[in-house]
């Protein structure tokens, strides 16, 4: 009896664990994608990065939200640019432990909580960064340091997410630390170009096409 009664003891506790688990996903408005698509900067345009957002949240258990890829586009062929930031929803924001990273867009892009330990993936884990090998701190943002698109001729979101080859993108850093203490360097979504839109170009600076993921509900 007592071996019976240890046994249904041990199964509550798993239990207990697993519905605190699920309720921590479910709780969960912010990650950063443990893999990218597969395809570089290739994400297949917003839809396809949402989609991938989507999809990275459902297989961590997370249900009930709808969302979005923080990504910024450029005005092309009639298309009007879109930018990062109106895109998000008004927060606030958790990352899969329950951690608050933002209350709300302006907080997002001022005083925020984003830093090494509170950017996890949508599996609660933390991102290599600087110092780690390999580094895969870059996460594609196409953004300025305000969250809007960013302006002119220079290509800064490879082809508004549809190249795998040519072209660039502007990249944030998840742990907030570069080569140096400026304010590009520590910016978790505006610091520098990449070399190239493909995996390996994007893999020379530190990242493999990481996103951004915010609920918008």
């Amino acid at each position: 009896m007592r071996h019976i009664t240890i046994a249904v003891m041990l199964a509550a506790a798993v239990g207990l664990v697993a519905c605190a688990s699920m309720t921590a996903r479910n709780d969960m408005t912010f990650f950063v994608t443990s893999a990218g698509s597969g395809k570089g900067a290739d994400l297949g345009g917003l839809a396809g990065a949402d989609a991938l957002c989507s999809a990275r949240a459902s297989a961590a258990g997370s249900t009930g939200h709808t969302w979005h890829a923080y990504l910024s586009t450029v005005a092309s062929g009639g298309t009007p640019g879109v930018n990062a930031r109106d895109r998000i929803g008004t927060g606030p924001w958790r990352n899969a432990k329950g951690v608050v990273i933002a209350q709300s867009v302006t907080d997002l892009h001022g005083s925020n909580n984003l830093t090494k330990q509170t950017a996890l993936t949508e599996k609660g884990q933390v991102v290599n960064g600087r110092g780690d090998t390999p580094n895969m701190h870059d996460i594609l943002t196409g953004s300025q340091p305000d969250g809007t698109a960013i302006a002119g001729n220079v290509d800064t979101t490879c082809g508004n997410w549809t190249k795998s080859g040519e072209g660039a993108a502007m990249l944030g850093h998840s742990d907030r630390t570069g080569l140096d203490d400026s304010a590009p360097a520590k910016s978790w979504n505006s610091s520098h170009q990449s070399r190239g839109c493909g995996i390996e170009a994007l893999k020379a600076t530190g990242g493999d096409a990481r996103l951004y993921c915010f609920a918008t509900n």
